[in-house]
């Protein structure tokens, strides 16, 4: 399955490897007011990935 424009810039902004004009780009997408429902779900779905992927506790937990 072939990844959407704003999936393949994400990505390129994770690997810091995003070129001037794809920064641009991705900027124009996010929205001056309000970032574009798609780029809202990609990095959503990356916060997400990244909060499952480690075991995050609080810092009371941490004393335990």
């Amino acid at each position: 399955m072939e990844r959407s424009r704003p999936e393949y810039l994400v990505g390129k902004l994770l690997s810091n490897n995003l070129s001037r004009e794809e920064f641009d780009e991705l900027l124009a997408g996010l929205g001056e007011t309000e970032m574009s429902p798609e780029y809202s779900g990609i990095l959503e779905e990356y916060f997400n990935k990244l909060m499952s992927e480690h075991d995050v506790r609080t810092p009371l937990q941490l004393r335990s």
